[in-house]
């Protein structure tokens, strides 16, 4: 029944074991940039609420404003060096 649910998108995954999944992408998640992943998701949180036009200016500040950041300039440097980012939330 969860594969089915799955398959039709109504539900992102389904793990085996729930617990080891969670703590993989709270791992995955602790890696990343945190102020991207704020923004991302108060970007989403109020989504719902916005015009298309808004939405779009909301996200063209969120990224002006990201892309002058610590985590952003590192993102970019360890790409191009091809080795893992280390984000530090600035």
């Amino acid at each position: 029944m969860a594969e089915q649910a799955k398959s039709w998108g109504m539900i992102w995954d389904v793990a085996d074991d729930p617990l080891a999944a969670a703590m993989g992408m709270a791992e995955k998640l602790a890696t990343m940039p945190t102020k991207a992943l704020v923004a991302t998701r108060k970007l989403m949180a109020g989504a719902h609420t916005r015009s298309l036009s808004e939405q779009l200016d909301q996200e063209r500040d969120a990224q002006s404003a990201l892309g002058k950041s610590h985590d952003y300039f590192e993102g970019v440097k360890a790409f191009l060096e091809k080795r893992p980012a280390n984000f530090k939330g600035e």
